[in-house]
Order: C-alpha cells, then structure tokens, then sequence
C-alpha cells in the first residue's frame, strides 16, 4: 500500500478523546540521554536521546549476563561449572587492571555461581571475561554472542566488542535498548534479577559491596548498573519499586559520578509521585474502526486485547489524544481477533505508548456487486 493511502488512513483514524486545563511547569533532568517507562502500562515518562548509540560502558555487563542467565536456564552450564582465569582476564579485568574486580587469581578455578555474584554485585571486569572465555572460548566469541542476543530481545543498535564495556569504539547501545533490557532481564531471569539488590557478598576471604550507591541509598531501587565512559560520562539502568508501581530507567551523559546519583534519585522520585494511572480504553471497548474492501461490510469494529491505561501528570495532563495506525484499506475475508495495526497514545506532543489493535469481529468477502463498488472508490481515492 502506498504511503499516501497510509498517511491518510492514520489522519482519517485520528480519535482526540480528552483535553485538560492549564499545563503545569516542565519537568527536566541533566542528562543527555534519557529513558523512563512505567512497567505495567508501558507509559513512557521521559525521553531525550533515547534513540542515540553512545558507549554502554558497564552497561554492557547487564548484556553478558543476559547471555548467561539464558545459558543457565537452557542447561548449557550449571551453577557448578568452573572455569579457569586466564592471563588475559587477569591482565585485563583482575588486579592488575585497577578496574572493577572480584581478584581472581590467575590459573585459578572459579564455579559460575561465585562469577555471576562478581558480575552482578561488583561489576567485576575479571568475572565477566572468565564467564566469556569459558562460555565461548574467546571474548572476542563471546561479544558476538552478546550482540547476535541483543537482535534477538529487539535490540537493533546494541553492539558489543568485549564483555565488559572497557572503551572500545565499536561498543554502543541506546537508552532505549537498555530500558528493553533491563526489562527482559527483570521479567524473564527473576531469581538471577534480585542479585543485582544484594548489599554484600564474600569471595576468597575478600568482602565486597554492591558498587550501586542506589541500592544503599534504600529508595526503592532493586537494581541494576553504573558506568562511566571517557567523553560520554557517567549512566545508569536502574529499575524502582515503591508500592505496587515499578519504573525502568536508563540515563547517561551526567558530569560526575555524584551528579548521577541525585539525577536518578530525583527522577525516579518524580516518576513514582508526579503521575496516575487513568483507564482510557475497557477490555473489548470499540477504540476505532477500520475500512474493508470487498467485504460484506464496510468496516470493522477494532478493539485492543485488553484493558488500556497509562500514567498521566497528575496535575492537569496536556491534551490527550489517540490515533490509529493501519494499512488501509483491509481486505475481504477478515477474521476476528485480527492484529491489524496500532494505537498510538499521545499526551500534547509525547508518545505515551504504543498497543496493538485487533479485529472485533469477522467480515465475510462482499456480492459482486459491493466488490466492484469498493473497487471503483479506492481507484477514485488514490487519484484523488
């Protein structure tokens, strides 16, 4: 179908349902890049640069355990397996390194379990380049994995070229991404997700804390990474649970590491104060109709799966509207239940969030006689 007849389609479907009174003053944050998306609706917060690559720095940890976490569940390895510190992981995640390290001692033998408490609870270097080594045969391999994973989650940017994020220009992702993955590691490896809130953990004799001053700080947040990346500065993934409500956050581009830590602290506060969830379609309510040619009928009822709702400032919402997305027209016979295109929420000039609309019933293929009308009126369109 033709971009015309998709542009109309979508102004044709336009459905402006509700509009407040004042606009209240402008939220705003220092960073550069920003993410923030409530977990139950999908609502999005906040965005600024969402969709631009910078370097994930540690980040790119939460995208090797990913890979990790997913071998566990698949039996690819155990939480008993061993593997052996290589010269390399030592040299360039260990001791040596003066970066983030669990001090594996090289030639040493370390059971997964004690790695992945590494990773997640210290950031280690070290522990992620032994999981990497041992998993795949080089970090190099393991990279690939990690970047081949992250297509896989609906990550299209996200490129790794180590395990680690140590500075490497290949190494990129977006806030965007990380929100999706943080997400995913949050809903689908729940038992290895509450490691990322452990305070402490105790390897080789060695005490180490949790390097997220976000978790100490006991505001509600139960995970997950900062990084720092030269020219790009200090980020976080971080996820907050206060009350029945949870929100995903990934931020960068802040000067300094304390910085960081009050940005995300007066977000996430914002995100869990400053708005309410609002009811905006019922499970099975008509949201829009969509054109069908050669069918009995002219059109067809379009629903969403279920209940829609979204989280609003809670003090006079802008201008609220919905619009719906599809390849028109729809074509005879029409099963019900049908995924044929979106909805599309906006609150003024911000997408809230994105739902699939379906079919709510069928539409049998029309007589000759509607066909060849239907015919006639899309010939007379398009010229048009």
């Amino acid at each position: 179908m033709c971009m015309k007849l998709l542009a109309v389609a979508a102004l044709l479907a336009a459905i402006v349902f509700g509009e407040a009174a004042a606009q209240t003053a402008a939220f705003d944050t220092k960073a550069k890049q920003i993410y923030l998306v409530d977990a139950e609706t999908g609502t999005v917060l906040f965005a600024r640069g969402e969709d631009e690559p910078v370097p994930p720095a540690s980040l790119a940890k939460l995208m090797a355990m990913e890979v990790v976490f997913e071998a566990l569940d698949k039996g690819e390895l155990t939480p008993e397996t061993t593997f052996e510190v290589s010269e390399h992981a030592w040299r360039t995640g260990g001791a040596p390194s003066g970066t983030s390290t669990m001090f594996a001692a090289i030639k040493s033998k370390i059971r997964v379990a004690d790695l992945i408490l590494g990773a997640t609870v210290q950031f280690a270097n070290d522990a992620c380049i032994i999981l990497a080594e041992g998993m795949t045969g080089s970090e190099a391999a393991f990279a690939k994995r990690m970047t081949a994973r992250a297509r896989e989650l609906g990550m299209p940017v996200a490129n790794f070229n180590n395990a680690t994020g140590l500075p490497d220009p290949a190494n990129s992702i977006t806030a965007r991404e990380v929100v999706t993955l943080i997400r995913h590691l949050h809903e689908a490896h729940p038992n290895f997700y509450r490691l990322y809130s452990q305070p402490e953990f105790e390897w080789n004799k060695i005490l180490q804390r949790n390097r997220n001053p976000l978790i100490a700080a006991n505001v509600g947040v139960d995970g997950l990474a900062t990084g720092f990346a030269e020219g790009y500065g200090f980020s976080v993934a971080a996820s907050m649970r206060r009350g029945d409500r949870r929100v995903y956050l990934a931020m960068g581009g802040l000067e300094s590491d304390k910085e960081r830590t009050e940005e995300s602290r007066r977000v996430l506060d914002w995100a869990m104060t400053a708005f309410e969830k609002r009811r905006i379609f019922a499970e099975g309510e008509t949201i829009g109709e969509a054109s069908v040619y050669g069918g009995a009928a002219s059109r067809v009822p379009l629903v969403a799966g279920g209940p829609v709702d979204v989280l609003l400032p809670v003090n006079n919402p802008e201008r609220l509207t919905a619009r719906i997305v599809y390849k028109w027209p729809l074509s005879a016979p029409v099963a019900a239940g049908r995924q044929v295109g979106v909805v599309r929420l906006w609150n003024g000039d911000k997408l809230l969030r994105e739902v699939p609309v379906r079919t709510a019933n069928a539409v049998e293929v029309g007589t000759l006689t509607s066909r060849s009308i239907d015919a006639l009126q899309e010939l007379l369109f398009f010229w048009l």
